[in-house]
């Protein structure tokens, strides 16, 4: 007896799951009409199941720029040439602040046994191997279309490459939105909710922080692919697959889209309205640090770009992007930015032959109007299958859930495995 009152302990515990905060709840809720000009969902049945950016705004696979290797030192030697005066400005700062941030390594002893452990000297400092510009690089690949043809300025020629490279550098400590997670723990009822907001309806990249813990790691996510199965009334179970862009061993002139998964799982805890208020992640479901949004670029020094390289221009940049990208192309990429109220806010021509005007409210355009967040899992399902190559793989079915296996083929059909 004692043994069955200790499972149903356990089994209510597990019940209640991590809560949503009204906080969190109203920060997702204002960051969504920002951008959108539409609600943020948190009914469960009104989400998508599957969801992907459409083929031509499918974020690139580049370049993390170790500070080990020197960061992006080879395209500022060639931004320097072409504007600073072939004086070296871009690339010192970019020497220094790839080596300004040592950690100690384990240290070294030329002894054995407790006391030479103990009396082996102070550590060595490096830099850590992991650091680099991996958040640059998810923030442009967001933001911009893949550069594809070289650009000349001042004599000097920047290939794709050396703008890619550009690109990283001035996102690297550019502002971002975070949407969750960082300094929070990022609970699966919040987990769920922005991926099926914001790729889902919104058929719009974001990017995370993909590892827990003390190496941080940045991605941008383009697909989802999910199952469910209720446990109840109030109660869900949801297996889910991400797709998201890997970094590739070096920059190259046309960046091949290395693809890769997490795979997650978790349960939600429902209001009687169907709303998801908490939930939490079950063992065998991975975990992620945090999920955010990348801004548009300001100069550094400025607020929000503090630690930019201070020999590198905004429009500068932006403008040699601009000419190495064909125009229809731009016209189709999406970025929009959370308004502000000294900024002209302006919708793009052909935006209102495309959707209702209504539908964005006040969010700010840069390129090319969105397709408009689903209003049902039906028209994320058919984004989905117009991109099936580019989208995420099958949602590992359970054994015992057989509506949540059903799903998954489903979405196997719309969204399928990588060999």
């Amino acid at each position: 007896m004692g043994s069955t009152l200790i499972v149903a302990a356990v089994v209510a515990l597990s019940s209640v799951g991590q809560v949503v905060s009204e906080q969190n709840r109203a920060n997702q809720d204002k960051a969504f009409q920002q951008w959108w000009g539409t609600d943020f969902q948190w009914k469960f049945d009104e989400l998508p199941t599957t969801g992907t950016v459409p083929e031509h705004r499918m974020p690139y696979s580049g370049y993390i720029y170790p500070d080990t290797a020197g960061g992006t030192i080879s395209a500022l030697r060639k931004y320097d040439m072409a504007f600073n005066g072939r004086r070296y400005l871009a690339t010192g700062h970019e020497q220094w602040d790839t080596t300004a941030f040592k950690e100690p390594t384990r240290p070294q002893s030329s002894g054995r046994g407790f006391f030479a452990r103990a009396f082996r000297g102070s550590p060595r400092m490096a830099t850590p191997a992991w650091h680099g510009h991996c958040n640059g690089w998810a923030a442009a690949a967001i933001r911009h279309a893949q550069p594809q043809q070289s650009v000349v300025r001042n004599g000097v020629t920047f290939t794709p490459a050396d703008i890619k490279g550009l690109l990283a550098e001035l996102y690297i400590y550019n502002e971002m939105n975070v949407l969750a997670g960082s300094e929070t723990y990022l609970d699966a009822g919040t987990f769920h909710t922005i991926i099926t907001n914001w790729i889902g309806r919104g058929a719009h990249s974001i990017a995370m922080e993909s590892d827990p813990g003390k190496e941080k790691w940045n991605y941008p996510i383009y697909a989802y692919a999910s199952s469910n199965g209720r446990i109840s009334d109030r109660q869900v179970e949801v297996k889910m697959n991400i797709a998201y862009a890997k970094d590739t061993r070096g920059e190259f002139q046309e960046s091949p889209l290395n693809k890769a998964q997490k795979y997650f799982h978790y349960y939600l805890n429902l209001d009687g309205e169907g709303n998801i208020v908490g939930g939490n992640f079950y063992r065998d479901s991975s975990r992620i640090d945090m999920l955010w949004i990348p801004l548009s670029p300001k100069e550094s020094g400025q607020p929000g770009h503090e630690r930019g390289n201070p020999h590198i221009k905004v429009d500068t940049i932006l403008s040699i992007w601009r000419d190495s990208v064909p125009e229809e192309t731009r016209k189709q990429w999406l970025v929009i930015d959370q308004p502000e109220a000294d900024r002209v806010k302006e919708i793009p021509t052909g935006l209102a032959s495309l959707v209702p005007l209504q539908q964005f409210g006040e969010a700010v355009v840069e390129a090319q109007a969105p397709a408009p967040p689903a209003e049902d899992a039906t028209a994320a399902a058919t984004t989905a299958e117009t991109t099936a190559e580019t989208a995420a793989a099958e949602a590992p079915a359970s054994e015992e859930n057989a509506a949540a296996e059903e799903t998954t083929e489903q979405a196997a059909e719309l969204v399928p495995t990588e060999a």
